[in-house]
């Protein structure tokens, strides 16, 4: 060995101090990667899975949120019914609509909804309660709105008794769903109470067999609340919102993801469906009087719609209830037709596959 490579060896360090550090880091990147890479994996997998369930589409039809569009919102009802062919619905009945005076009710809307509906074979989840789908959530009537809460209670249970006493003779009623997502703390409405709604529960209960719905936020809840309660447990499924600090963005949740929870509370309900599979933009702080129309067809369009649908099917839950039929009927009437006519020609085609008898019950 020459004195030179002596000399150079004498003054290596036995031991170099960061050596252990840099070493330790380095194995935690790799492993940090190598966990990130099986996560993509997982997600393109899930993104690509090419096994589509059947799934019957349905969906939730708005009075409210048509007449709110400046639509005629029976001829809009109709136009679902007999143009996109819908043969599930879910249909809320609004406290303030159907007891405008204490005690005095009107079921008159509704009634006629369902008549439409069962001359054309079509099956209803029936919503009741004081939250209910559409903005702004609580549909308190104006006499209830200066009672103590304790009295507003004890009418809500009321309203809801007499609503099923009503409509429990309807067969075309498959489920009676009670308050919508009463655990997620949206829209000018009193707090969550799991009390109360078990109260609200037990009146449906008592009066009709018939299974019970309660819905979850799809993306912000664990579901389990919900599902110690219901026979059925429905979820929203949405792709593109919007939150007041960052703006738009998109769930990065997988079908994978709404499977595995399911199975996580499949001991506790009969079944898992959607009742809110978003098929309209989610407009934030604006609406359509005031969204410009190229920024709500940016956010859904036809291509989102098959996108959102399909990523339905590769959930695989039985039924899904597309949310923004109403916004289909607008954008048609102002001379926008695609997202009506891409939505009829996807329904007609994808429940026109799927064997299904609209009056059975869950």
């Amino acid at each position: 060995m020459s004195p030179h490579l002596k000399r150079q060896q004498s003054h290596r360090p036995h031991h170099r101090p960061h050596d252990h550090a840099r070493e330790v880091g380095l194995a935690a990147l790799v492993a940090a990667t190598m966990m990130l890479g099986i996560f993509f994996v997982g997600v393109v997998r899930d993104n690509l899975e090419l096994e589509h369930k059947d799934v019957v589409f349905g969906a939730t039809y708005s009075k409210k949120y048509a007449e709110f569009l400046g639509l005629d919102w029976r001829t809009a009802y109709l136009a679902m019914l007999d143009d996109l062919k819908v043969k599930r619905l879910r249909i809320p009945v609004y406290w303030d609509d159907v007891e405008p005076e204490p005690g005095v009710f009107n079921f008159s809307v509704v009634d006629w909804q369902l008549d439409e509906a069962e001359r054309r074979g079509a099956s209803v989840v029936l919503a009741v309660g004081r939250k209910l789908p559409r903005w702004p959530e609580c549909y308190s009537p104006q006499w209830a709105k200066g009672l103590n809460e304790s009295l507003v209670r004890t009418k809500i249970l009321s309203m809801i008794e007499t609503a099923v006493r009503h409509f429990k003779k309807r067969s075309s009623i498959i489920a009676w769903q009670v308050e919508n997502e009463p655990f997620f703390a949206f829209g000018e409405c009193p707090p969550p109470d799991r009390e109360f709604l078990k109260h609200e529960i037990s009146v449906v209960r008592a009066l009709d067999d018939r299974p019970v719905i309660i819905t979850e936020s799809g993306e912000l809840s664990t579901w389990l609340n919900a599902a110690s309660l219901t026979d059925i447990l429905g979820i929203s499924t949405y792709r593109v919102v919007w939150n007041r600090f960052i703006g738009y963005f998109y769930w990065p949740i997988t079908p994978s993801v709404y499977r595995r929870r399911a199975e996580s509370v499949s001991s506790l309900v009969d079944k898992v469906i959607i009742t809110e599979l978003q098929a309209e933009p989610w407009f934030g702080t604006a609406t359509t009087s005031i969204s410009p129309l190229d920024d709500q067809l940016k956010l859904m369009n036809p291509e989102r719609l098959a996108q959102n649908i399909s990523f339905a099917r590769r959930v695989g839950f039985a039924e899904a209830y597309l949310w923004g039929v109403e916004w289909w009927y607008w954008l048609k009437q102002n001379g926008h037709p695609e997202m009506w006519e891409a939505g009829r020609s996807m329904l007609r085609s994808l429940n026109g596959g799927v064997q299904q008898d609209a009056q059975t019950k869950f």
